[in-house]
Parts: C-alpha cells; structure tokens; sequence
C-alpha cells in the first residue's frame, strides 16, 4: 500500500511567476513535474503515475490493431536526407555531429525508419497489411517553449505507421485508428471532438486531428453543433455572404484617385465611403521550396483576398506549393511591385507562369472571395493613390485561386447555413494518409499479385501522451477557477485517498488502515494520507494532485461511517464503513463503462 508519509509529492502553496496556463501552474503546485530547461521536464512520482496509465491505455489499444517497436531517437542525416526533410524541417530539428564529424538529429517524428525497414524487409503483398507503433521520446527545438507540457522540446508520443498494397488497404487502415483512438481517448475520460485537419509538413491526403477544447488551446476549431461540422482553422471552409458590388464611375476603368495617408483598410473603405469587403487586401511573403534540383529557393507569394477577410498561411503555402512563408521586406516590395507598404495592389504585377523567366513575376494566388467580383478599389503601387473601379480577371491576373481565407465567427456552414462557432482546442491526437510520399522517395517497393513492383500506401497515426494529461487538467480546472482539478480516475496517480483526519486518534488510524486495505484487496489504485497534518491540509494536498475520490476518515466513525467525496461528479456522501469498498468499487467500474467520451462541436 502507498502511504503519503514515505513519498516524495512536493506540493506548492503558489506557482511559479512564469507558469502560464491553469494545467502548467497545477502540475507545479501538485508536484507531478519539475522544470530543468526551456521546454524541459522532469516527471516525478505522481506525474510519471498517470503517464504510465495513460500509456498503459495507448499500448493496451494499439496492440489490438498492430505491432509495438522501438526505434532509434538518433538518426542519420542521409536517412531524412532520402526523403528531402532534413532541410524541410528547417530549425525546428536538433542537430548535432558526432566525434568523427557525421552529421545527425534527435528525430521528431520516424516515417523515414520505418520507410527503411519497409523497403529492406517487405518483398510481397503477402505480407502487406503492416501497422507498427511505437512510444517513444521525441525532439522538438520549439523556438518558443510555453504554457507547460503543451509546447515543449522533449516530449512521449505514440506514433504508428501503416503499409498496404493500395487506397483500399489504407481507408481500412485509417479507419482502424480512427475508431482506436476514439476508445483511447474515451478510456482517458476525455471529451474530445473530431476535425478536419491540413497534413502539414507530413504531407498526404487524408488529415483527422482529435481536439480537446480548452482556453489553453493553441489551435482554433470551426464548428457548427446542427450540423456537426467541426474543421481545423487551417481547414474550415464556409459560405460567403453576398456583397453589393459598387457602382463604377466614368467609364467603369481603373481610375487612378488621390488617397493622402490612408493605406489601412479602415482608412480607405472610410475614404471612399465603401465596405471593407469591396477593398482587395494585398498580402507579400517569400516562400521556399525546391527547385529542379532539389535546392531551397525562395520565390514571391503574393495572395489578394477582400478586405475583411484575413489570409491563412497554411492553406496559402498549400495553394502555392511552397513550405514556409515569411513576409517581404521594403527591399522585396520594391522590387515586386514598385511600391511601398500600405498601397500595394494588383494591377501591373509580373504573374506566373505567363511571364516565366522575368526575375519580377511572382505566384499570385487570389481568394476565392474575389472571383466574380467588379468595381472594386486597391492599392496603386504608388505612395498615397488608389484606384477604384478594379475588375479581377479584366484588370490583372493570377497564377491560381483558391481559399486562403479564415473563417470568420458567424460566418455560415456550407451544408447547413447555421452560423459557425470558433473555440480554442489542444490537439491530443493526429492521424494521416501519407500515400507514397515516402515510399516513393526512399524506393520502398513489393510485387503485387500480378509479380509487379508497387510503391506501399503508407499512414501516419500520433497521440501526445503529455498532452492527455494536460487536456484532462485543463478541462476540469476550467470548472474549478483554474485553482484545483480532478482526473478521470483511468489515468490519475491514485483512484482515491483515504485520508486519515487525525493520526492522533487510535480509533481513525485504525479504520483508514482498515478501508485502505480492503480496497487494495478489491483492486482499487489507492493512497493512504497518514500524514501527522491537519485536516485542511491533507484536503487541500488531496484536491491539489487530482485524485477523483476521497475517502474522509472522521468523526463519524464512531456511528460506522466514513465520507465519500467525489470530486468528479462534486459529491459528497456518508456511507458505512464495512460498505464503502464495495460502493467505491462500483463507481470506478461504472466510470470504466460509461466515461465521459467524444464532444459534439461547441
């Protein structure tokens, strides 16, 4: 039995200055972790408790459906040099040399290893369908290390690899994670929603995330409850509200006006008396990609899009092929579009392709907001002058369209016409269809049944194990003023408590050991509080580390009773002693049963 007295569970009164989010201060204050660097993490006893249950959970499930391996964290850089990430992954991977001068990386993520084992050990469809998994530290050189375990530079994930002969074998695949991960996640208690998600750097089709909505939350969720549409930000599409196009003036051609200081959207809109929304917003970055010989270069991105819409830069990087995006510089505006900050514009820019070859033309990508629309004012290129009347498709040209565009709250759903919703969320969980990315770049091939050589279908499967526990943390602290919380007891440290309210007094002492030792008997995860403190210490210990039931061991022993209190549900009841395992017992198998499980979208 585990008695509070003989372990180490640091509890602080107050959390550090630095500590932002409410999961980050209450893992601080409950003693589960300790901070060694910027985005570094010791786990002590309690914290290193829950991550091996949820860990337990993940394996549990995993096993079902495929193979557990463990693969090497430290890699080398020809490996992802195959696949073309070892320059694609920019600065966010840890980089180091060994004494012989051999360049390497702490791995983030591990589809180049197993595209290696693939393609040494897979001959024949008949060994195909694989899915190997593994759990496994992971590195990150976040430029920003923030808001606890949530944004870290070490940290566990589970992340799986499936091959098959074709899409058949990869829907099946898919889909096989997906339902696991759905029992994962409910096992945990956690009420998570389903996304639409973009592939991002692992490229792909196919992208679902699973998402805890939280204020905490770095990622912003579109959703619809009538519908149940719930997409990504990075994803989310919906239906534009109608505009009224402005009438032209002379003879309806660009017409060059004399706009002094006003180079803000609000600033011309207001001057010539318009909606934002017949304004053409004009955004400019670099952005990088390979060219024919596999070299980084960086080319201009130019997106168009109305005024009260706001551009978003992965599904600009999507639309333009590029991998990052940065934004140009006075020198680059200069050279691109002759004009200044504030008063850029479409009419007279260079666009590919039909100007390939001229170092001034660049990938233009208009919004689809803009298709179809007339009379609208923009930018001259030239300091303090606009011109209105602007027609797209008649007065300039682009290189593609596409939606580039944020979703705005209150902004219809596509196949309802209810308003969108826009929460914050954690994602807990990421599965992709990867293709033949991989296989393709790295030469994985098997003979099909007709003895043909194929390229495997490959996916991609990741669950953050840290961020189960911060997303649980989360959640219950939001009902509790960010000062306490309570874990599912599936992946707390302990189930419950018995808490001994004075070691003092024989008769107490006797029945804490008394119930603790029978619900140790029964099964139950349990810790007895033999602490010589006082009563409010050892409750305030108890709800500070987030064990879901406490058992208040009391005066009422004298009448054979001892008092429940159920810090999930935030109950508290008295119930005989010779009775309470057996009640307790019931609780936690009933929680197992019936847990808190998938969200509809907020």
């Amino acid at each position: 039995m585990h008695r509070w007295s003989q372990l180490f569970i640091p509890t602080l009164r107050e959390a550090p200055a630095d500590a932002e989010v409410a999961s980050h201060k209450l893992l601080l204050r409950a003693g589960y972790i300790r901070q060694l660097g910027a985005g570094i993490y010791s786990y002590l006893f309690l914290g290193n408790r829950s991550i091996n249950k949820i860990i337990d959970i993940v394996r549990e499930e995993m096993d079902r459906i495929g193979q557990e391996f463990y693969l090497p964290a430290l890699n080398p850089k020809e490996i992802w040099e195959e696949s073309g990430r070892w320059s694609g992954m920019g600065g966010n991977m840890f980089r180091l040399e060994d004494r012989k001068g051999a360049e390497l990386c702490l791995a983030m993520t591990h589809e180049e290893i197993v595209t290696d084992i693939a393609r040494k050990e897979l001959r024949s469809y008949k060994q195909l369908p694989q899915i190997w998994y593994q759990i496994q530290t992971k590195f990150r050189d976040e430029p920003r290390p923030r808001s606890g375990l949530l944004r870290v530079r070490q940290f566990l994930m589970k992340d799986a690899y499936s091959f098959d002969l074709d899409e058949a074998g990869l829907d099946i695949s898919y889909n096989k994670h997906d339902e696991t991960y759905r029992r994962i996640f409910t096992r945990c208690g956690l009420n998570f929603v389903v996304v639409e998600a973009d592939s991002g750097a692992m490229g792909g089709s196919g992208s679902q995330e699973f998402m805890v909505y939280t204020e905490a939350g770095e990622d912003l969720i579109v959703s619809c409850p009538e519908s149940g549409y719930a997409a990504n930000m990075e994803k989310a599409t919906s239906q534009l509200f109608p505009v009224t196009e402005m009438e032209p003036t002379s003879d309806g051609m660009p017409e060059l006006v004399h706009t002094p200081g006003k180079a803000s959207i609000a600033d011309v809109a207001e001057f010539f008396q318009i909606s934002p929304a017949s304004d053409i917003k004009t955004v400019a970055y670099m952005g990088q990609k390979k060219d024919g010989t596999g070299k980084t270069v960086e080319i201009p991105v130019i997106a168009f899009l109305r005024g009260d819409h706001f551009v978003n830069e992965t599904k600009l990087m999507a639309a333009a092929y590029v991998s990052e995006l940065r934004t140009m510089v006075a020198e680059e505006l200069a050279l691109y579009f002759e004009g200044p900050a504030g008063y850029l514009g479409p009419i007279g820019l260079k666009v590919l392709p039909a100007e390939k070859g001229d170092p001034r033309c660049a990938f233009v990508v208009i919004d689809k907001g803009l298709e179809g629309r007339t009379n609208m004012v923009g930018g001259a290129n030239k300091m303090d002058f606009h011109y209105r009347n602007i027609v797209p498709g008649r007065d300039f040209t682009w290189t593609r369209v596409a939606d580039i565009r944020n979703v705005n709250e209150g902004d219809l759903d596509v196949s309802s016409g209810k308003p969108l919703k826009i929460g914050k969320a954690v994602e807990i969980g990421h599965i992709f269809k990867l293709g033949n990315k991989y296989s393709k770049s790295m030469g994985a091939s098997v003979l099909n049944r007709e003895g043909k050589e194929v390229m495997p279908i490959m996916g991609c499967y990741g669950i953050g194990i840290e961020r189960i526990l911060t997303a649980a943390i989360e959640t219950s602290a939001a009902t509790n003023e960010g000062k306490s919380y309570a874990l599912p007891p599936a992946i707390a440290p302990f189930e419950v408590v018995v808490t001994i309210t004075n070691i003092g007094d024989a008769a107490l002492l006797a029945a804490g050991e008394k119930v603790a030792t029978e619900l140790e008997a029964a099964g139950v995860d349990v810790i007895l509080d033999d602490r010589d403190e006082r009563a409010g210490v050892k409750f305030k210990d108890a709800d500070l580390v987030g064990i879901p039931y406490r058992i208040n061991i009391g005066r009422g022993v004298v009448e054979g009773k001892v008092e429940l209190v159920d810090r999930v549900q935030l109950t508290n009841e008295d119930h005989s002693i010779d009775a309470i395992t057996a009640h307790l017992a019931g609780l936690l198998l009933q929680a197992k049963l019936e847990p808190i499980g998938r969200s509809k979208p907020q």
